[in-house]
């Protein structure tokens, strides 16, 4: 009976630590304390910058929106979602383990008629920029992530194998495009043979045509690069009608010069070379066109460069 009174009681005992046990307060921490804390939504654990562009490009491309691909090296593992962004997060159990955004689905990157990456851009902050990803699409057996490289700091590299792009026409940009915008294109190509555009025109063009298409974004450098005066003329015309003006206003500086009796020396805009000079004594020599060393001087100097009279 002794030992009966014991055991009861030493079971009792037990039963009343585990019920204090259970009324214990549990202090949680911070929902800060971990970037991947497993215990929060993805979507309070990383916070995109900006919403990814609409899915654009070849069509049958598009059938890998919506999904993800894995790739593991060391203790991090990538994660690509075409159409949608890439991420990384760091595989240990470390309480401020990374992860983040290595870039959102942006643009293509187009050259000679042919798509040839995926551009992730704004993905989480590193020093003074964004970390951004570029995505290369190869031929493959089945869709995977293969390889990851980072080739410069927060510029990483991502190569994609799938069979959506084994055929030799797969990333051709001209078939994507709708009929209004490959006439476009077509006579953007005409021109070019003609002679009417230049390089730089035809160029232009093409981007404002991906643009159109949502191929690639429109910048916001384009008002900027409006005002600014460049030597590069997109048509003959238009390098002839700025030859033009420029030609009235060297006139214009050459009446100028002659009212208030200041020589000068230059070549006319018709190529010719001519030499002016007042009845007044020279105050000036000025260079109109080539702004030349030899031929410009300070308001009373007498004219000469290293020669005697």
């Amino acid at each position: 009976m002794a030992a009966a009174r014991l055991l009861a009681a030493a079971l009792g005992a037990a039963l009343g630590l585990f019920a204090a046990a259970g009324k214990m307060k549990i202090v949680e921490e911070p929902n800060t304390f971990g970037l991947n804390n497993p215990f929060l939504p993805q979507t309070n654990r990383l916070q995109p910058k900006v919403s990814p562009s609409a899915v654009s490009g070849p069509a049958h491309l598009f059938r890998l929106a919506g999904k993800c691909f894995s790739f593991v090296e060391s203790t991090y593992k990538y994660e690509f979602c075409p159409f949608h962004n890439v991420t990384q997060h760091e595989q240990t159990f470390r309480w401020n383990a990374y992860s983040g955004i290595l870039g959102i689905w942006h643009e293509w990157e187009i050259e000679n008629n042919t798509f040839v990456g995926m551009w992730m851009r704004e993905g989480d902050s590193c020093e003074t920029k964004s970390r951004q990803t570029k995505v290369h699409l190869v031929c493959g057996k089945s869709n995977k992530l293969a390889y990851v490289s980072e080739p410069s700091t927060c510029v990483y590299s991502l190569t994609f194998e799938t069979p959506l792009v084994c055929h030799p026409h797969s990333l051709l940009v001209y078939p994507t495009l709708t009929e209004a915008l490959q006439r476009k294109w077509d006579e953007a190509e005409q021109l070019l043979y003609d002679e009417l555009i230049t390089d730089q025109g035809y160029k232009k063009i093409l981007k404002e045509i991906f643009e159109e298409a949502g191929l690639l974004k429109a910048t916001e450098e384009k008002e900027v690069e409006n005002k600014k005066i460049s030597l590069e003329f997109e048509t003959v015309e238009k390098c002839n009608k700025e030859y033009k003006q420029l030609s009235k206003e060297i006139k214009r500086l050459q009446d100028l010069l002659s009212q208030h009796g200041i020589a000068y020396k230059g070549i006319s805009a018709e190529n010719t070379s001519v030499e002016h000079r007042s009845q007044k004594p020279a105050t000036a020599v000025t260079t109109v066109l080539n702004g030349s060393k030899d031929d410009e001087h300070l308001h009373g100097d007498t004219g000469i460069w290293n020669e005697t009279v």
